[in-house]
């Protein structure tokens, strides 16, 4: 399982992932964990068995004190990374040690980047071994410089397009997009629901129609059936509270083995499609 490996992550690391998930007709299974969360070593335990989980690329989320696109698990737990000490560099330096065999896109709000300047992030980052970064309060065109700076830093600038947003917007999005599109299932903080939006399959035709990059689809998912459906309509299936939650209540673990039912469920859907 999973599109990566050891001796092939680098800045290529996503394209080549997406390039062999094509091939192979399979659908990304994208769990977020957040760093440092429950603790240290869950954080390294997790990425270095991601592979073995069935995921093909892990969103590593960068704790900050106001969360304000995750619901009440993911802020949760950021507040109780925070409360124990994690800050950026530590986040990057147990991204380095744990060596995972799948790309790592760091999930961050902007305030972190800036603390520590888009150039020393980027270079930190690259050194870290990351594979994208997702910057959740950075919309297209809110901080121009700003983005100018992480779309050229080496690392692709992953972009989140929301359930309402109208074609002209998409297609800005969508031209400044790198590494793969992240579309937002629903309006609202994340966080798990019981069922997916009945227009779901036309957003991703319509982002799909903006550009040439793959689409996953986050925010919402909460169990194999979603993840199934989502997977025979996107490239990719993000899941993030619902991960959380079973490292909280159970361990690494415990998130590994429904990981693992959810990457069999998607394997299902997509067989059964084709």
């Amino acid at each position: 399982m999973g599109c990566g490996s050891p001796t092939t992550l680098s800045e290529g690391a996503l394209a080549g992932c997406w390039t062999g998930l094509r091939t192979a007709g399979r659908a990304a299974l994208v769990p977020y964990i957040t760093a440092g969360h429950p603790d240290w070593n869950a954080t390294r335990v997790f990425l270095g068995a991601a592979r073995d989980y069935g995921a093909d690329i892990v969103e590593l989320g960068v704790p900050w004190s106001d969360p304000v696109a995750d619901g009440r698990v993911i802020q949760a737990s950021t507040h109780a990374a925070l409360a124990a000490g994690v800050t950026l560099r530590g986040v990057l330096d147990a991204l380095r040690e744990a060596r995972p065999a799948v790309p790592v896109v760091l999930f961050t709000y902007l305030n972190p980047v800036l603390a520590m300047g888009p150039s020393r992030f980027l270079e930190a980052a690259r050194e870290a071994g990351a594979a994208g970064i997702l910057v959740v309060d950075l919309p297209v065109g809110s901080d121009p410089a700003t983005e100018a700076a992480l779309q050229a830093g080496g690392l692709p600038l992953v972009r989140l397009v929301a359930p309402t947003t109208p074609p002209p917007r998409l297609a800005r999005i969508a031209a400044a997009s790198q590494g793969f599109v992240y579309l937002v299932a629903r309006l609202g903080v994340t966080g798990a629901s019981r069922a997916l939006a009945a227009d779901l399959g036309d957003r991703v035709a319509a982002v799909r129609a903006a550009t040439s990059l793959p689409v996953a689809v986050g925010f919402g998912i909460g169990g194999p059936e979603q993840a199934a459906a989502v997977a025979t309509l996107a490239d990719g299936v993000v899941v993030g509270s619902a991960v959380v939650e079973r490292m909280e209540a159970g361990s690494v673990a415990a998130a590994g083995a429904w990981l693992r039912e959810l990457r069999r469920a998607m394997d299902l859907a997509r067989a059964a499609r084709a």
